[in-house]
């Protein structure tokens, strides 16, 4: 049974089906570029479902033919553009705040994010898609940085994602001459987990989200927190957190019937407690 959840707007769209929430950027007449209506209510389901205990992953897509074309340069002239009539301090400070509140808040989600890509994403929505944990793409996908070509310098975190995921000097190379990743580049490069046909990138997104929302959720999140401290830490302080994590896990209910249900030869049925 899926549920739809309000949103605020139309230019963001959400339903929940079987612990998966679905987020849909929906401007499909501008490829999805962030609105001004769409990243404010993206900030606020971010929240919301990170604390709804009937969402367990989060699938993050686009309506469409593409994913997320990165900024709407019209709203963008007027927020941080010359002519805005802000000081350059506070345009500043204003981007820095939308960036927390989607990219970082999208990264930094305590349960598994997987990125569903039917086309394009460039620019910051390029970042958004990177953000997320995991990634499955139509072979129609591509990533583009885009800033090179309209003099911009990347912004949402695309430069540090890109850069984890396949090096500084790949990541420099891509930013620096604009080139497209394609799909196939990208599945190689480790950047999309899989590639799959056009038509099949809806459901496949679906089967990969509830294969994972079958998982224990507490044990979900550790890894999570464990995975994400490995990227920025060294291994002493990453073990010290396993070591931690798994042992609280032991100690939750989820742990005792799985562990039950392993001996009676059973399926275990995870509660998040």
């Amino acid at each position: 049974m899926t549920k739809q959840v309000e949103t605020g707007t139309q230019e963001l769209l959400c339903s929940i089906t079987d612990y998966v929430a679905t987020l849909t950027l929906n401007r499909p007449e501008k490829r999805n570029a962030m609105g001004a209506e769409m990243m404010p209510a993206l900030a606020q389901m971010l929240v919301d479902l990170d604390e709804d205990d009937n969402v367990r992953v989060l699938v993050l897509t686009g309506a469409g033919e593409g994913f997320c074309s990165g900024g709407d340069i019209a709203n963008m002239g007027k927020k941080i553009g010359p002519a805005a009539k802000l000081t350059l301090e506070e345009k500043i400070a204003g981007l820095q705040e939308a960036q927390e509140a989607s990219s970082l808040a999208l990264y930094e989600f305590s349960k598994p994010t997987i990125a569903a890509l039917p086309g394009p994403a460039a620019g910051a929505g390029m970042s958004l898609a990177l953000a997320c944990d995991m990634r499955i793409a139509a072979e129609s996908a591509f990533l583009a940085p885009a800033f090179g070509a309209i003099g911009a310098s990347g912004d949402f975190g695309g430069s540090w994602y890109l850069s984890n995921l396949i090096g500084p000097g790949r990541a420099k190379e891509i930013y620096y001459t604009n080139r497209h990743i394609m799909a196939q580049e990208a599945e190689r490069l480790g950047v999309f987990n899989r590639v799959v046909p056009t038509v099949d990138l809806r459901d496949a997104a679906q089967e990969m989200a509830a294969n994972i929302a079958k998982g224990a959720p507490i044990a979900l999140k550790y890894m999570k927190e464990n995975h994400n401290l490995a990227v920025v830490s060294d291994l002493r302080t990453t073990m010290l957190q396993e070591g931690d994590r798994m042992v609280r896990a032991l100690h939750t209910d989820d742990f005792a019937n799985a562990a039950m249900a392993f001996m009676m030869k059973k399926k275990p049925k995870f509660e998040g407690k």
